[in-house]
């Protein structure tokens, strides 16, 4: 493999070491989904112990990245959030693994549905994703696009409202 070739991010398997913060310094986002995981991995006698701990760091971290990030979220693994600051993410809304999501992206409910974000889904800052739609793997969701259809896997969706363009992304 050269310099200019990366290795292919998976839609389906998720890539731990994107939400790792062991030598990372300063990282809310990461702080914040840790938070979230340690929450929703509390098991065993202790749990409610390890789930105050859990909702205490995780309304700190809220507060200080401005997002709105539900402890019950069905987030996938890998999610790296570099800039979390208003992020807003509806509780019901699946988020595939290997997802990059920067700040002020909303992914809500509209229309009397909420969005299903497809794996190695990349959503630009500002970006509305709005309703019953579906972003498929490998998807990109340009800066502050309002998405409210659908965007087939590897394709590009920009501006507002989002159309289509550019040429299919592939499973790179």
């Amino acid at each position: 493999m050269t310099a200019s070739e990366s290795p292919a991010v998976s839609a389906t398997e998720p890539d731990w070491s994107r939400e790792s913060r062991e030598g990372k310094g300063w990282s809310s986002g990461r702080s914040l989904l840790a938070a979230i995981r340690d929450y929703q991995a509390a098991r065993g006698p202790l749990a409610w112990l390890l789930r105050a701990s859990a909702v205490i760091r995780h309304r700190f971290w809220s507060v200080v990245t401005g997002a709105d990030i539900p402890l019950n979220a069905r987030i996938g693994g890998g999610l790296l959030i570099p800039h979390p600051n208003g992020i807003v993410i509806h509780p019901d809304s699946p988020i595939g693994p290997n997802c990059l999501i920067f700040q002020q992206v909303t992914i809500g409910a509209a229309a009397g549905g909420i969005p299903t974000i497809g794996g190695h889904v990349d959503i630009g800052a500002g970006a509305r994703v709005l309703g019953p739609v579906v972003i498929g793997d490998h998807a990109r969701i340009g800066a502050n696009a309002v998405v409210l259809s659908d965007v087939p896997a590897g394709r590009t969706a920009v501006g507002i409202p989002a159309r289509i363009v550019g040429e299919d992304r592939g499973n790179t």
